[in-house]
């Protein structure tokens, strides 16, 4: 346990991949909420990457934010923060074209005809994939498969141009996908779009199609015709991998916060039932702290005041009802939201090219099926690009660009926060744009103001 440079204590919650809480131990972390006094504990989850550095960057940042935002605030008590440490996956920086609208200094229409874009995958190479990938897997097995995969994509590379024949070829795609998909976790209801491009049985198609919606197509490949195939699907294969890293760590998150954080959160509230608990999540994260509402059992179980969704990356559907929902089912966290005796409130901007520009597009196979309404919510969809859909009588507030707590937010009730006059720093995040923009005041006072306004 640490603690702020004004005092209040921290916590350093450390996950495994199967949801296990590895540090510190379940009864030494409640007994040292309860003997610390904390009245209101705020608990954040980092999104994807594996870099303990990197999440504690996060926390120091917002930590601080979060208890100079609280200071005097109706509601609020004495103050605690953990910091939630869990294997997501990482994919190495690629230079992505940007969306058009970004080079006139405009947000990107999500869901808008835009002229094609590259991610960029296809600059990587298949060590570099590898490497970025192995500090997510801790089962030596697994590692010896991410490994091969690498090594299976490079040596396809060199073998483009070479003369070697298609059934060569085709057996080597072949392997890469057997070997991603021997990784692959099961279904996720609304969130399983990409799994189709992962399990697919005609990789050498399916993974020509991802170059091509990825931007990954090799130059004059599409001019060149059938006899370039191998080209585009070697780097259709690098696609898939990124592809492989969104669906695991959507994966993870959920059995993380289904099983290990609510666990704990449920066993606080037993011991200590007068402790409010505020979920605050980020990208992948976001999914793991909401995915805490479907382990902690009944309402009078639940210790959560309020819950905060940081530019989700998980399926703007998984609180949705069946009607107005394209998939005709309720999502995975539907009826839910009566775990939450506060607000539950959802960030978004147009700036967010991660969610709104790419992450839709690894569900292509799938969407082949199931086409959105013109004028309807991508079927694939993420939180960070509009929010929760569809869930009744939600509500769609602006993030001032100069913060402030006036947001009116009350118990049971979602907003949808258009936080594109915060959340709009690109620079330097040609592939994600804004998406993890989110070390600033108003950002913590969104948070403050959603766990104030507890039941």
């Amino acid at each position: 346990m640490g603690q702020l440079g004004t005092g209040e204590p921290v916590w350093n919650l450390q996950f495994d991949e199967k949801g296990n809480l590895t540090a510190p131990g379940q009864g030494t972390f409640i007994d040292d909420v309860g003997g610390r006094g904390v009245e209101d504990l705020f608990v954040f989850s980092h999104g994807w990457g594996t870099s303990q550095d990197h999440a504690t960057a996060l926390y120091n940042v917002m930590f601080p934010m979060i208890r100079q935002a609280a200071q005097g605030v109706p509601g609020l008590g004495t103050l605690g923060f953990a910091g939630i440490y869990w294997p997501s996956l990482w994919f190495p920086p690629t230079p992505a074209t940007p969306p058009p609208a970004a080079a006139a200094g405009a947000p990107q229409a999500i869901g808008a005809a835009a002229a094609p874009l590259s991610a960029g995958t296809a600059e990587v190479t298949g060590a570099q994939i590898a490497a970025s990938l192995l500090p997510g897997f801790a089962d030596p097995e697994q590692q010896k498969t991410i490994t091969q995969i690498g090594q299976l994509i490079d040596q396809g590379e060199a073998m483009v141009g070479s003369g070697q024949t298609d059934a060569v070829k085709q057996q080597l795609v072949t392997q890469i996908s057997q070997l991603i998909k021997s990784l692959t976790p099961p279904g996720q209801g609304e969130d399983s779009g990409e799994r189709a491009l992962l399990v697919t049985s005609d990789p050498a198609d399916a993974y020509q199609k991802a170059a091509a919606v990825f931007g990954s197509i090799p130059a004059g490949g599409a001019a060149q015709g059938v006899g370039d195939w191998f080209a585009s699907a070697i780097n259709g294969a690098k696609d898939a991998a990124r592809v492989f890293s969104y669906w695991t760590m959507k994966a993870r998150a959920g059995t993380i916060g289904q099983t290990g954080l609510a666990r704990l959160l449920t066993a606080l509230h037993a011991k200590s039932p007068a402790i409010r608990v505020h979920l605050i999540g980020h990208s992948f994260g976001a999914r793991l702290v909401s995915f805490v509402l479907a382990g902690v059992g009944t309402p009078d179980d639940s210790p959560v005041r309020s819950l905060t969704l940081l530019q989700g990356a998980f399926s703007h559907w998984s609180f949705a009802d069946a009607a107005g929902n394209p998939f005709g089912a309720r999502g995975g966290l539907n009826a839910l939201n009566n775990r939450v005796h506060g607000p539950l409130v959802a960030t978004f901007s147009s700036f967010d090219w991660a969610v709104g520009v790419w992450y839709p597009k690894a569900s292509f196979l799938a969407g082949d099926n199931l086409q959105a309404a013109p004028a309807g919510p991508d079927p694939w969809g993420g939180m960070g690009a509009d929010g929760f859909q569809p869930v009744g009588a939600a509500r769609t507030v602006p993030m001032p660009a100069g913060g402030g707590l006036a947001y009116g937010f009350t118990p049971n009730t979602f907003y949808r926060v258009n936080a594109a006059s915060v959340i709009n720093n690109t620079t330097g995040e040609s592939f994600s744009g804004a998406h993890s923009d989110i070390q600033k005041m108003p950002v913590a006072q969104l948070i403050v103001a959603a766990a104030a306004a507890h039941a």
